[in-house]
């Protein structure tokens, strides 16, 4: 099998995340794919008709896509542990609220990365990072529990979205106004997991 990922994805980190966590990071051949909306890479295209990582393509069926399809195809190989049938909605919206984090957070930098200066808008981005802050403020006040325990792919999709915010917005100090979260977010960063799949400095 074949990742088309790359480093810096928050989106495909959760998949390497994943794949660590389950034994079978040496089954699949990481493919670095960095794509970007004004783009159409082929291989990309090819397995993804949206033009986005991560994808996977397997031998023995079509390519899936995105990394909520993914994840579950791993984990159901692996035995089905990261996804508990016992909590599996409050799993499934803890995940759905990381992916938002990341989702406003690409967001913010591609804004940046692909406007040109006038055309940028400081209120678009703002707007997206309003986004952020209250999906981290729900997790805070709502979630913390739900963080702890057996790993599964809620606590996971948190995980790599708290990377991501360090990774491209260090400045905006998501910790400063929750320490629940915070001291989560360290320990969990510990993980072999994580630290296998850490993204480059930028």
């Amino acid at each position: 099998m074949k990742l088309l990922t790359s480093p810096a994805s928050p989106f495909a980190r959760k998949v390497r995340v994943v794949l660590h966590e389950t034994g079978q990071a040496d089954q699949v051949t990481e493919i670095d794919a960095a794509t970007n909306p004004l783009g159409d890479p082929a291989e990309v295209m090819h397995a993804n008709p949206l033009g986005k990582i991560p994808a996977l393509v397997r031998e023995d069926g079509p390519a899936l896509y995105d990394s909520r399809v993914i994840t579950r195809y791993f984990d159901a190989r692996a035995g089905g542990r990261l996804y508990p049938e016992a909590r599996i909605w409050e799993v499934l919206t803890l995940e759905a609220t990381a992916d938002g984090i990341m989702e406003a957070a690409l967001a913010m930098v591609l804004e940046t990365r692909l406007r040109d200066e006038a055309a940028r808008s400081e209120a678009w981005v703002e707007g997206q990072w309003r986004k952020v802050e209250r999906a981290l403020d729900a997790i805070e006040a709502r979630w913390i529990s739900h963080l702890e325990g057996h790993v599964d792919m809620g606590q996971i999709a948190v995980g790599c979205a708290l990377g991501y915010l360090d990774l491209r917005h260090g400045g905006r100090d998501w910790r400063a106004t929750r320490p629940q979260l915070a001291r989560w977010a360290e320990r969990f960063a510990t993980r072999d997991s994580m630290i296998a799949t850490a993204p480059p400095a930028p």
